[in-house]
């Protein structure tokens, strides 16, 4: 039976790997160039980060809606509607960047926040028809399709970045173009829509009830610390790249080995969760982190900026998708709706207050832009600490209850 369930779930598994290279391209060069759009739109540089923070509060107001949304007409209605978030999305930003309306490119950003949160939904979309041993891996997979994302990315940042005038209007059209094209892989997707609930089918836990569930819970704070984290620091570092004298083109580097180093541990993030267990490759990625964090205290250097970046992408991989892969075996199908909305919902939510953080630790925490990228990462070990020890506590729960 599995044989033939994984079947099926390999071949969404490819789609949703092509899926995440061509469309999930737009991020890393949305987020590449999102500062410095910001930086040259807004009047105070507090505000320059503003517009990765509008993508990622977007992202958090629409994953409620778009996860009811595919729960009652399925995934690939769902991702649909996302890459139509994405292309109005650059349509509107680039319009902001045409006219130097800030307002107006925030409002771009907001909804580009629409395309970011159905991508969320594709690690989800994998294991909806994956059995339980082949889950990790297909929830790993995916991610791994960020692999040639992150190469495409920042590669046409610097084809479109100056191909207009008005510097990374080119961009925005590049990013209207991905979504239009890209939306078509998933009419080959094979996931079947949710069957309609009878009136005497289980409802399921309530939300409340499911995030006081202890493995939910834990699952939920380390992917939230994970993402926010990396987001953190990531939107930080354009801005501290070219502060600190280097050029676009080189920050533009820094991302592509960042967003490598997210995704090329995919192909075997899945395998180590299955031979070591879930909670020590959450527990790796959390000391990852910290370890980026670290690094980038040390110093300014091109090369620490790379280490410390590439550190991150890692921490982020190994968190993120050890903590996906422990939600998804927490909750039953008929709650995957309920559940899964929730969790985006506080995991951008998390990544919404470290975008929006990010700009004012990074511009307005001293006078220089290495104050300020100390202040990115000093900011980091509260939260690493947060979720170590909801991490721990899950570990020692079961033998606590075993003593008693």
């Amino acid at each position: 039976m599995d044989t033939v369930q994984d079947s099926r779930a390999k071949r969404n598994v490819t789609v949703l790997v092509a899926a995440q290279a061509l469309l999930g391209a737009q991020m890393p060069m949305i987020f590449t160039i999102g500062g410095l759009a910001g930086q040259s739109l807004a009047g105070n540089p507090c505000f320059a980060t503003l517009p990765i923070s509008m993508i990622v509060l977007g992202s958090m107001l629409a994953a409620t809606p778009v996860s009811a949304f595919m729960q009652r007409f399925g995934r690939r209605a769902g991702f649909a509607l996302g890459t139509l978030g994405g292309a109005l999305g650059g349509a509107v930003g680039a319009w902001g960047l045409y006219t130097a309306s800030f307002p107006i490119f925030l409002l771009g950003s907001l909804l580009t926040g629409i395309y970011m949160s159905a991508q969320g939904f594709y690690r989800f979309a994998a294991a909806d028809t994956a059995s339980e041993a082949f889950r990790p891996k297909a929830i790993s997979y995916v991610m791994a399709g960020g692999l040639l994302a992150a190469v495409i990315g920042p590669q046409l940042v610097k084809l479109t970045a100056n191909a207009f005038v008005i510097p990374f209007l080119g961009t925005y059209a590049a990013v209207i173009a991905v979504n239009l094209v890209g939306s078509v892989m998933f009419l080959f997707l094979d996931i079947p829509k949710p069957p309609v609930p009878a009136h005497d089918a289980p409802k399921g836990r309530s939300r409340w009830e499911l995030l006081t569930t202890p493995r939910i819970a834990v699952a939920v704070i380390c992917a939230m610390v994970s993402y926010a984290l990396m987001n953190l620091v990531m939107t930080s570092t354009p801005l501290a790249v070219v502060g600190c004298g280097f050029e676009t083109g080189d920050a533009a580097n820094i991302v592509t080995a960042h967003v490598l180093a997210m995704y090329v541990p995919s192909f075997f993030t899945g395998h180590m969760i299955g031979r070591y267990g879930v909670e020590k490759v959450v527990a790796l990625g959390l000391f990852i982190l910290a370890c980026a964090g670290g690094v980038a205290l040390m110093g300014v250097e091109l090369e620490q900026f790379f280490l410390a970046l590439v550190l991150l992408g890692i921490g982020w991989n190994f968190g993120f998708i050890g903590a996906t892969t422990m939600l998804a075996g927490a909750h039953e199908p008929h709650e995957r709706g309920r559940m899964q909305g929730l969790n985006d919902l506080l995991v951008f939510g998390g990544v919404t207050m470290a975008s929006l953080a990010s700009g004012g630790l990074m511009n307005c925490s001293g006078g220089t832009a290495q104050e300020g990228w100390t202040a990115v990462n000093m900011a980091m070990a509260p939260f690493l600490m947060l979720a170590g020890g909801a991490l721990i506590w899950l570990v020692l729960r079961p033998q606590e209850q075993a003593a008693e």
